[in-house]
């Protein structure tokens, strides 16, 4: 008998008639050999394990008006949806540069799109931060368009090995680049409990921000650690438990979802790498060049919306939107994260 030859690996087993876990989900990872499952629970208006759900794509491609022998930047690829269908508009003419901070998924998605036949030819990818934009450029000609999704991918959500949710037990993370700068645990540990309450009342709009700010810092002051995403969930719930009207099951979840993103943001320092981004857009774009970004948070889309007011104002940008562009009604009922989402545009003088 060979010595070399293949074990064969068991299926893994879960209790019920589904599975509930990320790891159970064993078929929705492997979408290239179990097509049929990931397209039932595509039918349902779920996203499949381990894959993300691009949102506005129709009203993104309408806007960018992207024509074959441009050349253009995605800002965060991701799963690299968005990208695909940029690439599709370019016809493998021009050139389309895509960035992602993230080491884990960007070489996932790079093999995707090199399967799809998008080489090096018609498409650059690199790990880096899209606030160092000027890179690009450097190497570049202006881009006639750019696309930047500031959403968390639903593979990085749904992962508990990545600690962005506390649906399941996982490391207190969230670090979009777990190589670099520390994790939410580790910045718990630290922080006081006014700056904690300012994190989660600036970062997310918490009202109760500063009870839970107290209870998580009285917590770490008695030697409790929280290392993981349902230990952080806990103190949460028992902290909501005595405040009357927030003590219901919806608003504990939706409390939890608040403060897991405003550590996010801060463990990342979301708002500042916007801040830079915004800043150094104009000078990335050639002269009728355009830019639409997607956000999903009400700080994210103020920031871009009052740059973008103030660059028209200055003759930087000669169209702006007036209103942020939301998703159809069809894709928020068939995509629940795509309610949130706000679209906003500028096309540069």
């Amino acid at each position: 008998m060979d010595n070399h030859e293949e074990k064969h690996q068991r299926r893994i087993r879960y209790k019920g008639t589904h599975p509930k876990t990320y790891q159970e989900k064993y078929k929705e990872l492997q979408p290239q050999k179990y097509a049929d499952t990931v397209e039932k629970v595509l039918q349902k208006g779920s996203t499949p394990a381990g894959m993300h759900r691009s949102i506005c794509v129709d009203e993104i491609l309408e806007f960018l008006q992207i024509t074959p022998g441009q050349i253009g930047l995605d800002a965060t690829l991701g799963y690299g949806g968005h990208t695909l269908e940029m690439l599709k508009c370019l016809d493998f003419k021009g050139h389309l540069y895509a960035v992602d901070v993230d080491p884990i998924e960007l070489p996932r998605t790079q093999a995707r799109l090199e399967s799809l036949g998008y080489g090096p030819e018609i498409l650059t990818i690199r790990q880096m931060n899209f606030s160092s934009i000027n890179q690009i450029i450097a190497e570049s000609e202006p881009l006639n368009f750019i696309l930047a999704d500031l959403g968390v991918s639903s593979m990085q959500i749904d992962n508990p090995e990545r600690g962005f949710t506390f649906k399941a037990e996982g490391p207190l993370d969230l670090r979009l680049n777990p190589k670099k700068g520390v994790s939410a645990a580790t910045r718990l540990k630290t922080i006081s409990p006014d700056e904690l309450e300012s994190v989660l009342r600036e970062n997310s709009d918490e009202p109760n921000a500063k009870a839970i700010a107290r209870a998580i810092v009285s917590e770490i002051k008695k030697g409790t650690a929280i290392d993981t995403t349902t230990q952080l969930q806990q103190i949460i719930k028992n902290t909501l438990k005595s405040i009357p009207g927030s003590n219901s099951n919806e608003a504990i979840k939706k409390a939890c979802q608040r403060c897991f993103q405003a550590l996010r943001i801060d463990v990342n320092n979301e708002f500042d790498v916007l801040y830079k981004f915004l800043d150094k857009l104009p000078s990335a774009l050639a002269p009728g060049g355009r830019v639409a970004i997607l956000s999903f948070h009400s700080g994210e889309d103020r920031l871009v919306k009052k740059s973008f007011q103030s660059l028209f104002r200055d003759g930087v940008y000669r169209e702006i939107a007036d209103e942020p562009i939301r998703a159809s009604a069809e894709e928020r009922s068939n995509n629940g994260r795509a309610r949130s989402a706000k679209l906003r545009w500028a096309v540069k003088a």
